[in-house]
């Protein structure tokens, strides 16, 4: 029965944000320059996943509060975390102590990375900053997300981390090509830590999480989500300006369409209704995802430079 638990814990279809991007850059790495190592591939898999899970553990372990609240002013599927330590499901001493298992273990995977394959000088601080900024998300003495740095840093994480690292441990140096295709999944992975903050965002306020709803307020988040999509959409074409196989236009098409219809929504104040919020928030999962495999598939089925 704890092993359900712990999947609930885990937060598994979230792992997907992460996933995504980094099999993007790997291509990316295979096609601009001409290299793909499956066991590298694996290994740096694994260490990006470690390092999201141990900051899934560390957000439920610090945002127990604003959890208990959320979940008492109506919780949703977006919302409240998973509500495994808030009900004692599993103790929070041992995910506390399994949160640094799988840190250490992730830093053993940069360290073989770095020092048996020579994926570069640049792989271990890579990794560093992802758990920099991942375990110290809700964690103190930093905790990010009540400091107005918590949604950079997760377009830190899930967009140019994601992807320059799979494209970085495989040709070992960066790319603009890279860095450009990360900026429409910048986007739109913040859109989604955006609009998650509207189900919580009483819950927050009470406990002072002081993330970027509770700053700018709904309306003007509103807007901030908006302006996000045209950015998302800004860089998706100025990546394929930049080499992105044109085919990744026609698989973007629809994504784009459904971003701006939630951008529209967002700002006529759908977001009033919980009903249609829970939905947006799944659509909002959707174009970011989407958005990254809009990249994939375009670098699978495109012509070669």
């Amino acid at each position: 029965m704890k092993v359900r638990y712990w999947i609930l814990l885990s937060r598994i279809p979230f792992l997907s944000v992460v996933i995504l991007p980094y099999i993007l850059g790997a291509l990316l790495a295979q096609r601009l320059a001409g290299r793909f190592n499956l066991i590298i591939f694996l290994l740096g898999l694994g260490g990006a996943i470690l390092i999201q899970l141990a900051s899934h553990y560390s957000g439920e372990i610090h945002d127990t509060r604003e959890d208990r609240l959320s979940y008492l002013l109506g919780k949703n599927h977006f919302s409240g975390g998973s509500q495994v330590l808030i009900k004692k499901l599993i103790p929070q001493g041992q995910v506390r102590i399994f949160t640094y298992l799988i840190i250490l273990l992730a830093l053993a995977i940069g360290l073989i990375l770095q020092f048996y394959f020579k994926t570069g000088r640049w792989t271990l601080l890579l990794g560093a900053s992802g758990i920099i900024c991942g375990l110290f998300y809700s964690q103190p003495p930093m905790r990010w997300v009540s400091r107005g740095l918590g949604e950079i840093l997760i377009a830190y994480s899930f967009g140019f981390l994601a992807v320059s690292a799979g494209f970085y441990i495989q040709a070992c140096r960066f790319d603009n090509l890279a860095f450009f295709v990360s900026l429409p999944i910048a986007c739109t992975v913040t859109n989604i830590i955006l609009i998650n903050e509207y189900p919580d965002y009483q819950a927050d306020k009470e406990a002072k999480k002081m993330n970027l709803l509770v700053r700018a307020g709904k309306e003007s988040s509103a807007f901030i989500y908006a302006l996000l999509v045209i950015a998302a959409g800004a860089g998706f074409f100025l990546s394929l300006v930049k080499g992105l196989p044109i085919e990744s236009a026609f698989f973007y098409l629809p994504v784009l369409i459904a971003a701006v219809l939630l951008a529209y929504l967002m700002l006529k104040g759908a977001y009033k209704n919980r009903v249609l919020l829970e939905k947006m928030c799944a659509m909002t999962i959707l174009v970011n995802l989407g958005t990254s495999l809009s990249c994939i598939l375009g670098l699978l089925i495109g012509k070669r430079w």
